[in-house]
């Protein structure tokens, strides 16, 4: 069982935004395998996908925080990741967001999502700045970077030498 004492929960008005835990398996490896990754990077093996779980659970134990997994309220059902992420190597901050299924998409569910997640990275976590790396081909996560009020950074610096746009989100009080 994966747990973090203290890790915070977050709710909107439709969604419970928590830390991936063992249950998440599943669906994350369903996401991480198959088509829908083709804009991080592609579709991963089982075993590297295990992998890259561990990634998302381990960033929680060493920074304190991480992608939340969100479900709508009274559910438990994982319908995508979203969150604070700054790994190792990268060269900012970052909010991001993965949908796992056709079922989340199109009802807002990201969004809202990223709001909250983008709001507790700021009055929480004291981020002053954090920017969404998006694969160029990726309309939706474009089109949600620029529905959150974020904007284009063509000097930021992104990891990896993959294609990649910068879209820096407005800071705490709305600042860019």
């Amino acid at each position: 069982m994966i747990s973090v004492t203290g890790s915070p929960a977050l709710t909107t008005e439709r969604l419970t935004l928590r830390m991936p835990a063992a249950r998440d398996w599943e669906p994350i490896a369903a996401f991480l395998t198959g088509e829908r990754a083709r804009f991080i990077g592609g579709a991963l093996t089982r075993d590297k996908a295990w992998r890259a779980f561990g990634h998302m659970v381990g960033h929680w134990v060493l920074r304190g925080y991480g992608m939340f997994v969100f479900t709508r309220r009274g559910s438990d059902e994982a319908l995508g990741m979203v969150g604070p992420w700054f790994p190792e190597g990268w060269p900012e901050h970052e909010i991001g967001w993965s949908v796992f299924t056709d079922a989340g998409e199109g009802q807002g569910y990201a969004r809202e999502a990223a709001e909250a997640a983008r709001r507790h990275a700021f009055q929480n976590l004291g981020w002053k700045t954090a920017v969404s790396y998006i694969h160029p081909h990726n309309v939706r996560s474009i089109a949600l970077a620029e529905r959150l009020g974020a904007v284009r950074d063509e000097t930021a610096a992104y990891p990896g030498d993959g294609p990649t746009l910068v879209f820096r989100h407005p800071g705490p009080g709305g600042r860019g």
